[in-house]
């Protein structure tokens, strides 16, 4: 594997084509648009009166009932509920567990003597975290993370049967959390009141299976990314082995290069003009952060993957209202990771043997496996 290997995981070849011919683009066939152009990006972040993050049908799915999906005003009313679960202070009262997590991962590598980057680290780590903020038994864990990628993955059918099981799941551990509270965000979300109203069952579920996958997915491919491509370049890995407090402005460009969330979904409200193009009520907007993110009225050479970048207002964790909850953990977790690894493994390079592939989502970039030779 080389670096133009690497770069063709990413379409930014497309991107940089598209963002100068069709920066609004349309689709007669599913009525929708695309959005590559990063001043636009951000805009309909922030443009509530116009897009909406509710879809055109309402429906009883959890992650419909999420805050990933409510406007204004509901969209504060459950914000400020699951809020305090990642205040700074509690954040970064998580370092030491996530520490130990991260060296007991290095110690079953170091037994075997070999890794997944994926599979053994990138994954594992994030998993534990939120499962353990929630209160999820450590048994259940492997089938949090294939409903989780099922979640993210290009098949809607597994995509609505995962939300059943999991409504299943974690209406049972809310019923039993009502009766027993825990010391846990389960427990608090039970017993939590919006303006006065207790959260619905639906509400409940839609919390869980958001942070679960949020939790999850974001965390595991910004891992994962920052390995391949600390990997990719030599003079970037001598840096962080020399100083490692270049790893937190590493990640953010990391973040801005591979952003694990590639694209999210609006919906128009009212009629609005973007660059020309005319979008009505009811269309589907399709606004590309990965496009954004390598945006050349923005980021003075885009394709270049520059640790030092300053500055770096990469949109990786969203904008507005809707600006990632878990961004701070997710850094955190991160930055633990490749600094965990980077001390116990400093002479880790992925296997070139092995073909990277790209996993099966169109909404989220990371690959499949990550081998690596850890001396």
């Amino acid at each position: 594997m080389d670096w133009r290997t690497a770069n063709e995981l990413i379409p930014l070849s497309y991107f940089k084509e598209i963002r100068a011919s069709s920066p609004v683009s349309f689709k007669k066939e599913t009525d929708s648009w695309d959005v590559f152009k990063y001043e636009d990006v951000k805009t309909i972040f922030s443009d509530h009166e116009h897009f909406s993050s509710q879809g055109v049908e309402t429906t009883k799915d959890p992650i419909e009932a999420s805050v990933l999906r409510q406007d204004p005003p509901k969209h504060r009313q459950l914000r400020m509920l699951v809020s305090q679960a990642f205040v700074p202070r509690v954040i970064e009262g998580l370092t030491p567990k996530i520490e130990a997590i991260a060296n007991a991962l290095c110690d079953q590598m170091e037994a075997s003597g070999k890794m997944d980057g994926l599979h053994d680290f990138a994954s594992p780590l994030p998993i534990i975290v939120i499962a353990e903020m929630l209160g999820i038994p450590q048994d259940d864990r492997e089938r949090f993370k294939a409903w989780s990628d099922a979640l993210v993955g290009n098949n809607s059918e597994r995509y609505y049967q995962c939300q059943q099981e999991m409504s299943v799941y974690f209406t049972a551990i809310a019923d039993q959390r009502r009766l027993e509270p825990q010391d846990d965000l389960i427990s608090r979300l039970v017993r939590a009141k919006a303006d006065g109203e207790q959260l619905s069952d639906l509400e409940v579920i839609g919390f869980c299976i958001l942070l679960l996958v949020a939790g999850n997915e974001t965390t595991t491919n910004l891992i994962s990314s920052a390995l391949l491509l600390i990997d990719s370049h030599a003079d970037v890995k001598e840096q962080l082995l020399a100083d490692r407090s270049l790893v937190p402005q590493a990640l953010e460009e990391v973040l801005r290069y591979c952003s694990p969330v590639q694209t999210m979904i609006r919906t128009v409200k009212k009629t609005t003009v973007l660059r020309g193009q005319t979008l009505t009520p009811g269309q589907m907007v399709n606004i590309w952060i990965g496009s954004a993110n390598h945006d050349e009225d923005i980021f003075e050479h885009p394709d270049i993957f520059d640790i030092h970048r300053n500055p770096n207002p990469h949109l990786a964790f969203g904008h507005g209202i809707h600006f990632c909850l878990g961004a701070q953990l997710a850094r955190l977790e991160s930055k633990i990771a490749i600094q965990t690894l980077l001390t116990r493994f400093p002479e880790f390079h992925l296997d070139r043997s092995h073909v990277l592939e790209r996993i099966d989502s169109w909404m989220m970039f990371g690959v499949k496996q990550m081998p690596i030779i850890l001396r």
